[in-house]
């Protein structure tokens, strides 16, 4: 009998313990970050963690969402592909995240995309990328090749932008760079450049012996003006911009564009020498308006408070930063329509969703395509690492995922197939 009773109250406050564990799990709701610490690709993605970190403090000291405070799951997938699925896995399937913010290369997007799509999980993800995706499970708030890549070549064959005729294609060897210049050749044949004004480099992730390649540009560039569009990723971008300077291949000379370089790759790099090169984002730190101001000011606030190295006495902003801000606050608006974190439940309320961007517009998430509307500059980099804006368009861009410049584009659906 006693043994029986004692049994009784020992279940009973087994079952009491449970639900005052699962009452104070439900009391948070918990977000991954999925963005690379270490590796090769940690000098890009770093920055992209604490940019969620930070909007997280912002949203949970305005009270949090439904109620509940957000919780952050951050992992470190270290550059390693297939890594990424394994962390999204552990995130969706063990940690229970509502949302998962990361990625920086298509190659760990790709690496992500069939788990978070099996397991209904939710991905936004921040950088500009090369299209030719739509997935349900997936918000791109960076750019598409539209808003980005196309309109830099628009400008270097300007007469502002120089007026190029010869074209350098130079890239890291994945998905992305091949798949951007694979569209951009068949844009560039569309406006009459030869192929044989055309060549195409890649070098492999964290490459960084730029001479032999650098001396073929100047040599190519003889043979009439030419520009070099660069999608060179992660730290392989300090060698090859010191490689520039060291050959004294100027900008007036061969403007280099970039898509993958902003104010935190420049850090590390001597950019008296690369005055003049260019980048093409959909934000820079130098823009100014009162949205920008505000946040830059709270970067620098949460770099010094959380004591983040080279930001806490230097901070800087830059585009996947922004992508990354609007991505989580978007996501906070669209639980708090939906009344619920289901995944299901929160696509729909993300349809049109609008948010006060720091680049100086209201972004506006498509009501149909899961890409950002987003207003595209070109800046050229001054001598102290930030960006001088010498174009932008009039307004917001509207993404184009899949690029007519690639045959059979035409018979695709502007919005993710429903599965």
């Amino acid at each position: 009998m006693q043994r029986r009773f004692t049994l009784k109250a020992l279940s009973a406050a087994v079952a009491l313990a449970s639900a005052g564990i699962t009452a104070h799990a439900a009391d948070t709701i918990k977000v991954g970050v999925l963005h690379s610490l270490s590796g090769t690709m940690a000098i890009s993605e770093t920055v992209l963690k604490d940019t969620v970190l930070m909007a997280i403090d912002d949203i949970n000291a305005k009270g949090g969402v439904l109620g509940k405070k957000l919780e952050p799951v951050v992992v470190d997938p270290a550059s390693n592909w297939p890594l990424f699925a394994e962390k999204t896995k552990q995130l969706l399937g063990q940690d229970k995240v509502a949302v998962i913010f990361g990625c920086w290369t298509s190659v760990s997007r790709k690496s992500v995309l069939p788990v978070v799509e099996e397991m209904n999980g939710l991905l936004f993800y921040p950088v500009q990328y090369e299209g030719e995706e739509l997935s349900k499970n997936v918000f791109y708030t960076g750019a598409a090749p539209n808003q980005q890549a196309i309109p830099a070549v628009d400008y270097l064959m300007s007469k502002d932008g120089g007026g190029a005729k010869r074209w350098v294609l130079l890239g890291t060897d994945y998905v992305y760079p091949r798949t951007t210049n694979k569209i951009l050749r068949a844009y560039l044949k569309s406006k009459g450049v030869k192929d044989s004004d055309i060549d195409e480099k890649y070098t492999p992730f964290g490459h960084s012996d730029y001479q032999t390649i650098v001396a073929d540009i100047k040599k190519f560039s003889q043979g009439g003006k030419t520009a070099v569009v660069s999608t060179i990723n992660g730290d392989s971008n300090v060698p090859f911009y010191k490689e520039l300077g060291n050959a004294g291949l100027k900008a007036k000379d061969v403007p280099v564009v970039a898509f993958s370089v902003g104010e935190e790759e420049l850090r590390g790099v001597d950019t008296k020498p690369l005055v003049g090169h260019l980048a093409a984002w959909n934000y820079f730190m130098s823009i100014k308006n009162p949205t920008n101001t505000a946040f830059i000011k709270q970067w620098s606030d949460y770099a010094k408070k959380n004591n983040i190295p080279g930001h806490k006495d230097k901070p800087l902003t830059n585009d996947p930063m922004e992508a990354t801000w609007i991505g989580v606050h978007m996501w906070a608006q669209a639980v708090e329509k939906a009344k619920s974190t289901d995944t299901d439940k929160v696509i729909a309320a993300m349809a049109g969703q609008t948010f006060q961007a720091p680049s100086g517009i209201v972004s506006k998430m498509d009501e149909k395509n899961h890409h950002l509307h987003k207003s595209v500059f070109i800046g050229e980099i001054k001598a102290d690492g930030q960006f001088n804006v010498v174009w932008k368009t009039p307004g917001p861009v509207k993404a184009k995922p899949w690029s007519p410049y690639i045959e059979g584009n035409d018979k695709k659906k502007d919005e993710p197939e429903k599965k």
